[in-house]
């Protein structure tokens, strides 16, 4: 049955353009309202949305972070707030550093320990501790951690020595340092291939999903308990091209209608996005049951050249997620699930498209200005884009659930007017009764 797409429902609000080009890893969030931007050519820009002049205009700012060679490739990117009770903002930057006759690769991280500039980057730029690599790196990636010492964050960054290096903060020295990988994830031992994309998902029980995609189209699903840590179960399957994205998500779907009238249930399943370079973007649905053996392809998705980068956010504010990939075939597609009726398993359809004039590289959702609505950041070869909700759109969305929430509360206080009438009628008619009946029992 052929659907009929939707319109694009975001608006550019501006965009940024980059003194050179940037890849898949040149964009992470930093702090709660600002982006960091990595271009090949060892520069990083910082955008955020200021006050000028009483109204929130974009602005894009080189950072001058330090011990990056002017003649370095940076080759990705990512930072990350500390987990509590410590404070701070660590940011970290793998770059090559080309002498001539060698390239030597490089992590950088920055962390500012002085109370008042935790959070500050200009200073956070400056505090760098400088790491000489063994291997070329790939994704630089953080995720929260069950430690000796309690939740703690830390970066995993993959390279092209088929291994995972874990850099773990130790708080005595005031600095990072690498540690064996499998002293906290075991299930990131004896690899099949060099990793070049991974997504960490924490879920009750203190237990992890760990997913990882590799360059020889290998994909690894993992379930960890993290205490001891442990591996409970893992799952591998094979592409037949390198992958590109490996997502790990969950998706409501709304549960069958109860027989006795009672409101249907939410079902709430984690599922894995994987995308590859020549072939459909497939989810692999509910994987702590089926593991990598219950799929679904997104259709279309490998008609627009490789999918650089995925996300999956509710978009359309209806609670449900809808699966955005961006493509080196300059288009950004969204899907969207439907369950099927009568017991099917329903699948995933493509809403509507949005077309760009480059590759789109990095995807993410943020709320940049600060008024409560999130942007949608798209970074593509030439720059960085700002999209925006429509905020007639918005308001109308909002309307409509103020209605519906009042029509809701309405509904209720009539029937809790109506109530006490029929109570006291069904009281009155109760002692009515009953003396009726007391009387000749009393002769």
């Amino acid at each position: 049955m052929c659907r009929m797409l939707q319109e694009f429902p975001l608006v550019e609000d501006s965009f940024s353009r980059f003194p050179s080009q940037s890849n898949i890893y040149g964009l992470c969030q930093a702090g709660e309202q600002q982006l960091l931007a990595a271009t090949l050519k060892g520069k990083v820009v910082c955008f955020r949305y200021q006050e000028l002049l009483q109204k929130m205009r974009p602005v894009a700012k080189e950072v001058q972070f330090t011990y990056i060679p002017v003649d370095a490739e940076i080759v990705s990117i990512d930072a990350f707030k500390k987990s509590p009770p410590k404070r701070g903002l660590v940011v970290g930057i793998t770059f090559i550093k080309d002498s001539g006759d060698k390239a030597t690769p490089f992590l950088n991280i920055y962390c500012d320990y002085e109370p008042g500039s935790e959070f500050n980057l200009e200073s956070i730029a400056q505090s760098c501790l400088n790491l000489e690599l063994q291997f070329t790196p790939f994704q630089l990636y953080h995720t929260e951690v069950q430690c000796d010492e309690g939740r703690e964050t830390v970066f995993l960054l993959s390279g092209h020595d088929q291994r995972i290096h874990l850099y773990k903060e130790n708080a005595s020295l005031h600095q990072f340092e690498e540690q064996p990988v499998e002293k906290l994830f075991p299930e990131l031992e004896q690899l099949p291939s060099n990793v070049l994309w991974m997504d960490m998902l924490c879920i009750s029980g203190g237990r992890r999903l760990s997913a990882f995609g590799c360059q020889n189209g290998c994909v690894g699903l993992a379930l960890v308990n993290q205490t001891g840590p442990v591996v409970l179960q893992s799952w591998r399957v094979q592409f037949d091209s390198p992958v590109s994205t490996v997502l790990l998500f969950p998706l409501s779907q709304t549960g069958a209608a109860q027989s006795s009238g009672e409101k249907s249930v939410e079902l709430q399943g984690f599922n894995l996005l994987v995308t590859s370079t020549i072939e459909m973007a497939v989810v692999y649905r509910d994987i702590q049951e089926h593991g990598l053996s219950h799929s679904m392809y997104l259709s279309e998705s490998d008609q627009w050249d490789v999918v650089l980068c995925a996300l999956v956010i509710d978009l359309d504010f209806d609670n449900q997620k809808e699966v955005l990939l961006g493509t080196y075939g300059q288009e950004l597609l969204c899907y969207k699930f439907y369950p099927g009726g009568s017991g099917g398993d329903g699948q995933f359809q493509l809403q509507w498209r949005q077309s760009f004039n480059s590759p789109l590289l990095s995807i993410t959702y943020l709320d940049l200005t600060g008024d409560g609505l999130r942007e949608l950041a798209v970074l593509t070869l030439k720059g960085l884009h700002i999209l925006q909700h429509s905020l007639t759109s918005c308001a109308d969305f909002l309307l409509e659930q103020l209605a519906q929430r009042v029509s809701v509360l309405m509904g209720n206080s009539e029937m809790e007017s109506v109530k006490p009438v029929d109570t006291e009628e069904e009281d009155a008619t109760l002692r009515k009764k009953d003396t009726h009946t007391a009387q000749p029992l009393s002769l």
